[in-house]
């Protein structure tokens, strides 16, 4: 490997262990329990989020199944 690529490997690897540790310590704090609005609105965010994923997916392939996505052609005309 050359120098470049295990810079760019130590900087993800170090991003990773990061972000790993602020998760541990997030999750391992006390706190007070979510309320039940808080569950509600994270029921609903992720429904809303999955359905607008979905509905982009299903425009996607009913696209390039209709051939929208080719060149165009041009006809002699």
């Amino acid at each position: 490997m050359r120098a470049g690529s295990i810079a760019i490997l130590a900087v993800l690897v170090g991003l990773l262990a990061g972000t790993g540790w602020y998760a541990y310590v997030g999750l391992s704090a006390g706190g007070d329990a979510m309320p039940t609005e808080g569950y509600i609105a994270l029921i609903a965010g992720a429904g809303f989020a999955i359905v607008i994923g979905a509905g982009l997916m299903a425009l996607l392939f009913y696209s390039s199944r209709r051939g929208y996505d080719d060149p165009p052609h041009y006809r002699d005309q």
